[in-house]
């Protein structure tokens, strides 16, 4: 049975992958001559953190909420978490891709949630329930909906995710992944250097695996 699971995860893990190779438009021009305020190799402290924030071993996500190939790295990447609790950091860092409609508002409420300290919880969610936003012309009430599902403060959520401060915080993720030279999603830094992407979970396992062995 667990083979079966791991297999689907990795043909979902292709689909999303082909998606985002045949089917994303051109990204912005990148921007890595400029210096930037975000390092890829270690957590600041305004980024959201799962795992030890002190660990050695720093793995960043450069992701779009809406973006099917992230999706299918979600469990993917949650599982990493738990294989290597206390010796990896994982930052999850916003990349909306301008060819999605939701992409932005789904970042803002997942930061909204991060507020209340619900960020991976409200994480999960989005990424479990991709289907049933994407198609949907306004997805904020859905997200407002999560946030009561997840027992959030409903007026202060909703007062966050209209917030300059989160916008902020989403646009400078966004300049800081260009700067680092992303051109897609998802993007995985491993210690500062960027990840070819894993096409199974043994890949990537093997890969942090090894990153963990050498920073000891």
């Amino acid at each position: 049975m667990k083979n079966l699971i791991v297999f689907g995860v990795v043909v979902v893990v292709a689909v999303g992958v082909g998606y985002y190779f045949f089917f994303a438009p051109g990204q912005p021009k990148s921007l890595e001559n400029e210096p930037s305020s975000f390092p890829i190799d270690t957590p600041i402290e305004s980024d959201s953190v799962k795992g030890a924030r002190d660990a050695q071993t720093v793995l960043v996500e450069y992701s779009d909420f809406q973006c099917p190939a992230c999706a299918a790295y979600q469990p993917i990447v949650k599982q990493i978490a738990e294989e290597f609790d206390g010796k990896l950091a994982i930052v999850y860092r916003h990349l909306p891709l301008l060819q999605h409609k939701h992409a932005k508002i789904a970042a803002y409420s997942a930061e909204a949630a991060g507020k209340q300290g619900k960020f991976w919880e409200m994480h999960d969610m989005i990424f479990e329930t991709q289907r049933d936003w994407s198609s949907e012309k306004d997805a904020r009430d859905i997200f407002i909906g999560y946030a009561e599902a997840l027992g959030l403060d409903r007026a202060q959520f909703i007062t966050d995710i209209d917030s300059n401060e989160i916008a902020d915080k989403v646009s400078a993720h966004y300049k800081s992944g260009m700067q680092a030279g992303v051109t897609g999603t998802p993007t995985f830094f491993l210690n500062g250097e960027k990840l070819d992407t894993p096409r199974t979970y043994e890949d990537f396992k093997n890969a942090v695996g090894e990153a963990i062995f050498n920073t000891q």
